[in-house]
């Protein structure tokens, strides 16, 4: 049995997601390229090594280019196929996803995910889905990260996924509607609505974001210490934050032998 075990110890995002992903697959292209699949413009990725507390990892960082203006918005209407501008609903992210080709079991994946994080922002902005606009979501990063997840996901195609018990910070962080308090109200419900088990540690700053939360919650089937298992493989992801703890995601590959009946 193909088995991915998540250690979620520096809590998870879905930058440090892909990151961590892409070692386990030797291709170092598949992700971009499978993205161009997705017909979205407006940004590139930069993929590069990091060292966080001297572990390296693969940092993946989504640049958003801001050459296209909201006043040539209409302009750009008649362009089939090419999807523009951040401010978008859940329609808006699932026809992209629809609309693209990429194989089937990620789009499925992908708008799995999305849902969980659309479920938690109507509920803490008391919006029905259809009127959530995510400023986080909607972001061309988060579509990366999330279709880019489920991307690498279906071509690694574990068996199943194990996760750690995933740490949070706390203290306060700033958002678009002032300072709130950690874990995020999004994230919070995210884990509220999953069978997740989270707790907070001594780290003062955000450590899962709600697109990890949302990430984490759809794919792990059980949070626990790493089964007994035969690694073949680590992948590490880093994250931005340079903290007293490695910030890194660390997603191992291997397999767990059937047991045989005697």
């Amino acid at each position: 049995m193909k088995v991915l075990y998540f250690d979620c110890s520096s809590g998870i995002s879905g930058n440090m997601t892909l990151g961590a992903l892409s070692e386990l697959i030797d291709d170092p292209h598949y992700l971009v390229n499978e993205l161009k699949k997705l017909h979205v413009d407006g940004y590139h990725i930069h993929i590069s090594k990091e060292k966080k507390n001297g572990i390296t990892g693969t940092y993946v960082d989504v640049h958003l280019e801001h050459e296209h203006h909201h006043e040539h918005e209409h302009e750009h209407l008649h362009h089939e196929h090419v999807h523009h501008h951040e401010h978008r609903n859940l329609f808006d992210v699932n026809k992209i996803i629809d609309e693209s080709e990429i194989d089937e079991k990620a789009k499925d994946l992908a708008k799995r995910i999305f849902l969980r994080v659309a479920k938690a922002e109507s509920k803490v902005h008391n919006e029905s889905l259809e009127n959530v606009h995510f400023h986080e979501v909607g972001a061309i990063d988060s579509i990366v990260d999330i279709i880019g997840t489920a991307i690498l996901l279906c071509k690694i195609n574990p068996d199943v996924i194990y996760s750690s018990v995933v740490n949070d910070g706390y203290g306060f962080i700033e958002c678009a509607h002032g300072v709130i308090s950690v874990p995020v109200p999004a994230t919070s419900e995210i884990f509220a609505a999953s069978n997740a088990i989270t707790r907070q540690i001594d780290v003062d700053t955000e450590l899962v974001t709600p697109t990890g939360a949302a990430i984490i919650a759809e794919i792990a089937s059980e949070f626990t210490a790493m089964p007994a298992m035969n690694v073949q493989k680590v992948g590490w992801g880093t994250g931005t934050k340079d903290l007293v703890i490695p910030n890194v995601l660390k997603v191992s590959f291997g397999e767990i032998k059937k047991k045989t009946k005697l």
